[in-house]
C-alpha cells in the first residue's frame, strides 16, 4: 500500500500506527529537521518544453516555474512565477520563539505526498477537563504546500486525549486559523500576531465544549443530526437501510466510540461531535492511514468535522 507520508518524527506515543521516528522530548530544531525528513529545500527552475515533432526544439514557458526537491531532484509541481514558496525549515523555525518562551513543545512534524505538503504540530500547554474527566488539549498546527492545494495555514487544534481525535478550534466568528495564500510572502511574525498566541479564545472554546457536554440529546435529535451532516434523508419506515456512514456514526455515538460512555458524552451534543471526529480520524474509509490523516486535517474530513461543530453549536441556541 502506498503512503502519503514521506517521513515524520514525533515525541511520546507513536501516532498513526507507528509511522515515523520517535524522539526524546525537547530536541533542537536541527534534529527535528533531520528526523522528520525536512532537511532539504524547495528549489526552482524554468519550465522547458519541446515544440518539434521530428526533433528537439526546446522553448521556455516564461509565466511558470518547476519546483523540485534539492536532495532527490524530484519534481514537486509546476506553479506560476508569482508563487511564494515556504521552505521546510521555515515550518519548523516558526515554533522557535514559542518553544523558547516556554509552554509550547513540538510534538510531531513531517512530509506528505513526497514533499508537496509539510506540517508541524506543537502542544501549547493549555488543557481542560470536561464533565466526567474527559481531557482536551490545545495544539498549534502549521502546514503548507508547494502544489497549490493548501494555503500556508496556522490553526489552533484541540485533541481529545481519550481517543486522539482532532478538532479545529472555532470561537464565535473566528475560525482559529490564519491562512496565507501563496501569492503572498509568508511572514511568521504577522501570522502569530493574527492568531493571538495568548490563546485568548481557548477559554471560550472550552466553555462551548462544556456546554455541549451538558446538552442532552434525544434519539430523534441524534438521528436528525447525523442525517443533516451526511445530507441523507432520515426514514421512519422500519427496514429501510441506512448508509454505512450513518450506521458507523450511530454506533460510535451509542457506545462503540472511545469515551462515548463517559458522563459528558453519553446522550449529549458533545457525544454527537465526538462520534463524528472519531469517524473521520479513525473509522472513515480511506486508502491508508496517511490518506486519512491528510483528509482529517486538510481535506473533506476536516470539512465534515467543521460542519458537525456548527451543527452542535446550533443545538445550544
Amino acid at each position: 500500500m502506498s503512503h502519503l507520508v514521506e517521513s515524520m518524527a514525533f515525541v511520546r506515543e507513536a501516532p498513526w500506527h507507528g509511522l515515523g521516528n520517535q524522539l526524546s522530548a525537547h530536541q533542537p530544531i536541527d534534529v527535528w529537521q533531520r528526523e522528520a525528513g525536512m532537511d532539504w529545500s524547495i528549489d526552482q527552475s524554468d519550465v522547458l518544453f519541446n515544440v518539434a515533432s521530428d526533433g528537439m526544439h526546446i522553448r521556455t514557458h516564461a509565466d511558470s516555474k518547476v519546483l523540485y526537491r534539492s536532495d532527490t531532484l524530484a519534481p514537486l509541481s509546476v506553479v506560476s512565477k508569482r508563487y511564494q514558496v515556504v521552505q521546510p525549515a521555515e515550518v519548523l523555525h516558526f515554533y522557535n520563539d514559542l518553544v523558547a518562551a516556554g509552554g509550547f513543545e513540538l510534538e510531531t512534524a513531517g512530509v506528505l505526498k513526497g514533499g508537496r505538503k509539510l506540517w508541524a504540530l506543537a502542544r501549547t500547554g493549555q488543557d481542560a477537563l470536561i464533565r466526567g474527566g474527559d481531557k482536551v488539549k490545545a495544539y498549534l498546527l502549521l502546514a503548507t504546500s508547494c502544489d497549490g492545494t493548501l494555503c500556508t495555514t496556522a490553526q489552533f487544534t484541540s485533541v481529545r486525549v481519550v481517543c486522539n481525535n482532532t478538532l479545529q478550534m472555532v470561537v464565535g466568528d473566528r475560525s482559529g486559523a490564519v491562512k496565507v495564500p501563496h501569492s503572498t510572502r509568508f511572514d511568521p511574525a504577522a501570522v502569530k500576531e493574527a492568531l493571538g498566541l495568548g490563546l485568548s479564545g481557548w477559554e471560550a472554546f472550552i466553555t462551548n465544549i462544556k456546554q455541549l457536554a451538558q446538552r442532552p440529546v434525544s434519539a430523534i435529535e441524534a438521528t436528525s443530526f447525523f442525517g443533516e451532516l451526511l445530507d441523507e434523508q432520515v426514514h421512519d419506515v422500519a427496514g429501510v437501510p441506512a448508509s454505512r456512514a450513518m450506521q458507523q456514526l450511530t454506533a460510535l455515538y451509542s457506545g462503540a466510540g472511545m469515551g462515548s460512555l463517559l458522563p459528558g458524552s453519553r446522550g449529549t451534543a458533545w457525544g454527537l461531535l465526538n462520534a463524528v471526529t472519531e469517524y473521520v480520524d479513525h473509522q472513515r474509509r480511506a486508502r491508508s492511514q496517511d490518506h486519512r490523516l491528510d483528509s482529517a486535517w486538510f481535506g473533506q474530513g476536516a470539512q465534515l468535522k467543521g460542519k458537525a461543530l456548527q451543527q452542535a453549536a446550533a443545538l445550544l441556541a
